[in-house]
């Protein structure tokens, strides 16, 4: 890969990019996240239960079984938490058929590592049906891997998921960088050691040790990337 010199104190030679950037799905990627907060209000209210969003932002970036059963905890509808989880999918698996929301730069910078040779995975809470749902939109080899809410034991903010993508490429997780929106999954990717890059988006994420927080991933290039996280290489 190719080295270029950064201008750190102790002058340290860094890789101009990545070994691989770990995207999150929902609220990164894409602005699925209204589309799961309209499901749980009609899937609670369908059950005669309450629901509201203040309840629904406390369910950003959790695994879904956790999800589920804060919605049974906070609503008290009779359903069980396999239950939610596949009435909640469908509902979004639809909303996403009909149109995908890409986040601002998101779709250019997945894109534009693919022509520089980054690999990139997704490490999702979201099941299996509903990321490949969203990866068929883009050209084929986009996400070398994919890590699913379904496909881990712990979801996050357990490190487990950005550990297992990590593995899947063989390379060290500080060699590379997330990306995220919420609190569960930062703390998921830099439990995990993972450099990681904060984009708060549908709630606020408390500043985290080994996040750095921007506004957007509009403008943002490949190259960028390192520049944006080298705070957190150099307080090492």
């Amino acid at each position: 890969m190719t080295l270029s010199r950064t201008t750190e104190p102790d002058d340290v030679v860094v890789p101009a990019l990545p070994a691989a950037v770990l995207w999150d799905m929902d609220g990164t990627l894409v602005d699925t996240e209204p589309y799961w907060i309209q499901a749980e209000h009609e899937l609670v209210a369908a059950h005669g239960g309450e629901w509201n969003d203040e309840f629904a932002h406390q369910l950003v970036g959790n695994a879904l079984e956790v999800s589920a059963q804060l919605i049974i905890d906070q609503s008290g509808i009779a359903l069980t938490v396999p239950e939610i989880i596949d009435a909640l999918l469908g509902r979004v698996i639809a909303q996403v058929e009909r149109r995908v929301p890409w986040r601002p730069g998101a779709r250019e910078l997945l894109l534009e590592l693919g022509t520089l040779g980054v690999p990139s995975l997704l490490v999702t809470m979201s099941w299996r049906s509903l990321a490949h749902m969203v990866v068929a939109r883009l050209p084929e080899g986009a996400f070398v891997h994919l890590v699913t809410g379904d496909e881990v034991s712990h979801g996050k903010p357990h490190p487990e998921p950005y550990l297992a993508a990590a593995r899947l490429i063989g390379v060290d997780p500080a060699d590379c960088i997330a990306i995220e929106d919420s609190p569960a999954g930062v703390r998921s990717a830099t439990a995990a050691g993972v450099p990681t890059i904060a984009i708060p988006h549908v709630v606020p994420v408390p500043p985290i040790e080994g996040a750095v927080h921007i506004d957007t991933l509009a403008g943002v290039g490949a190259a960028d990337l390192t520049r944006i996280v080298s705070p957190l290489r150099s307080s090492r």
